[in-house]
């Protein structure tokens, strides 16, 4: 059994690594650059996981593509990397800032499972693991050109999800309202660490697991307890 992790990152692409690599499975992890790897690995290995590591930004269609038909098949494919865009106020936005942000975050995600689901559909049986953001639930002004983007991947998954059932095959999206906790964004910017604000990728990833066990529900929804209750405020801030 194989997990492929793409945007591995020390929150919860590791966290998923673990998870899965303590039920049997053998992990491949691609990110942007190999320059953490080599300590991934070693983690890895530590904790008795096999895993190899592959290069791809995944917005560069064809080096991913590459990495992916290098790594071959797999029973399970996380999708976890963020869009490196420019994020905008939507009031005010050109029609060209949201198309680049919908694009920068749909097409990896579609390129993904072009690649794998021959073979998956192959054997009807696979499952289809995609890391999205809360704003693609609850309107969430402050987040303003990246919102629309993430309910356009939040559907694609839950549609596609639909799409898939009669092969076999298991599709669901993982809606995350907080920062990863051990994350990169978390690390490198403690000024925007509210008290509650942050989520545990083990948790995240234990529930990763259910899903992929039970093979029932398309959505699970983790809000950390500061996101929740800006929820519940009449009035959000706008970006």
């Amino acid at each position: 059994m194989k997990i492929i992790i793409l945007g591995a990152g020390p929150g919860l692409g590791m966290s998923m690594a673990h998870r899965f690599g303590r039920e049997g499975f053998a992990v491949a992890l691609v990110s942007r650059t190999g320059v953490r790897h080599g300590a991934y690995r070693a983690e890895l290995s530590r904790a008795g996981i096999e895993a190899g590591a592959h290069v791809a930004d995944v917005t560069d269609r064809k080096a991913l593509e590459t990495a992916l038909a290098e790594i071959g098949d797999a029973d399970v494919v996380y999708y976890g990397p963020a869009a490196e865009v420019r994020m905008a106020p939507l009031v005010g936005a050109e029609p060209g800032e949201l198309t680049r942000v919908l694009e920068a975050t749909i097409e990896p995600a579609a390129t993904v499972a072009a690649a794998v689901l021959p073979r998956m559909l192959e054997r009807r049986h696979g499952t289809l693991l995609f890391a999205g953001g809360l704003s693609g639930r609850y309107p969430m002004p402050m987040l303003g050109t990246l919102a629309p983007a993430s309910a356009a991947l939040r559907m694609y998954v839950l549609t596609l999800a639909e799409s898939l059932k009669e092969h076999g095959i298991h599709a669901a999206t993982l809606t995350i309202g907080g920062l990863i906790e051990r994350g990169d964004i978390h690390t490198a910017n403690p000024h925007l660490v509210m008290e509650g604000g942050t989520l545990n990728p083990d948790d995240i990833a234990d529930t990763a697991w259910d899903l992929y066990r039970a093979r029932e529900s398309h959505e699970a929804e983790f809000i950390a307890p500061a996101i929740r209750e800006m929820l519940r405020q009449p009035n959000l801030p706008a970006s």
